[in-house]
C-alpha cells in the first residue's frame, strides 16, 4: 500500500480535494482534524499542554481551542512548541490508522506535511495549489475571519511556492482548471504505482 501524502497552503482546496479522492474509495486520514481529538484523548500529550501553556488550555477537561489559539498566534516560538508536542503524537496515530487500511493507497491530508516533517514515512506527497489571492479570499469567506487574519496564519505556513516544489504531483485549484479530471488522473496514476510496487 503507498502511503500518500495530500498538502497545500490554507485556502488551496485540500480538503476539496480529499474529498474527492473518498468518492473514489481511498481512505484519507485528515490530520488536522486527529489532531484536535488526540489533544484531548492522549493523556501524556494533555500533560504536557499543561505544563508548557497552563490549566487554562483545558476547560473541565476539553481543549481550550480559543485559548490555545490566542497564546500561540502572535508567538511563533509558542506555535512551534505547541507543534513539536502536537506533531509527533498526530505521526504515530496516522501511522496506526494506515496500517489498518486495505487499499492500494491511502491518503494523509495535513497542511503541515513538510513542517512537520512527516513526509519522511510517506511515499508520495501530493500539493494542491491556489494563487494567494485566491486562498486569502477562500479563508475570510469560509472562516469569517478579516484578510489580516488570514495574512497571519498564512504566515506560519512555509511559502507555497517552495511547499509545491517539494511536492511529487500538484493539482491546481486555481478556478483556471478543472479539479475533478486532474485528480481522476493522479488516481489511476497512483493505482499503477501501487501496483508496480506490488502493495495492491
Amino acid at each position: 500500500m503507498l502511503k500518500v501524502g495530500l498538502t497545500g497552503g490554507i485556502g488551496s482546496g485540500k480538503s476539496t480535494v480529499a474529498r474527492i479522492f473518498e468518492l473514489l474509495d481511498i481512505p484519507v486520514y485528515y490530520a488536522d482534524a486527529a489532531a484536535k481529538t488526540i489533544m484531548n484523548e492522549d493523556e501524556k500529550l494533555k500533560t504536557a499542554i499543561l505544563t508548557h501553556f497552563g490549566k487554562e488550555a483545558y476547560t473541565d477537561g476539553h481543549l481550550n481551542r480559543k485559548y490555545l489559539s490566542s497564546a500561540v498566534f502572535a508567538h511563533p516560538e509558542k506555535l512551534e512548541l505547541l507543534n513539536s508536542l502536537v506533531h509527533p503524537a498526530t505521526i504515530v496515530a496516522a501511522e496506526r490508522w494506515m496500517q489498518q487500511q486495505r487499499s492500494p493507497y491511502v491518503i494523509k491530508e495535513a497542511a503541515l506535511i513538510f513542517e512537520s516533517g512527516s513526509q519522511e514515512g510517506l511515499d508520495i506527497v501530493i500539493g494542491v495549489f491556489a494563487p494567494a489571492q485566491l486562498r486569502v479570499l477562500r479563508t475570510m469567506k469560509r472562516d469569517n475571519i478579516s484578510r489580516e487574519g488570514v495574512l497571519k496564519r498564512m504566515s506560519n505556513q512555509i511559502d507555497d511556492g517552495l511547499k509545491m516544489k517539494l511536492c511529487d504531483f500538484v493539482i491546481y485549484n486555481d478556478e483556471q482548471q478543472l479539479l475533478l479530471p486532474q485528480v481522476l488522473a493522479l488516481h489511476e496514476r497512483l493505482l499503477q504505482l501501487a501496483k508496480e510496487e506490488g502493495r495492491e
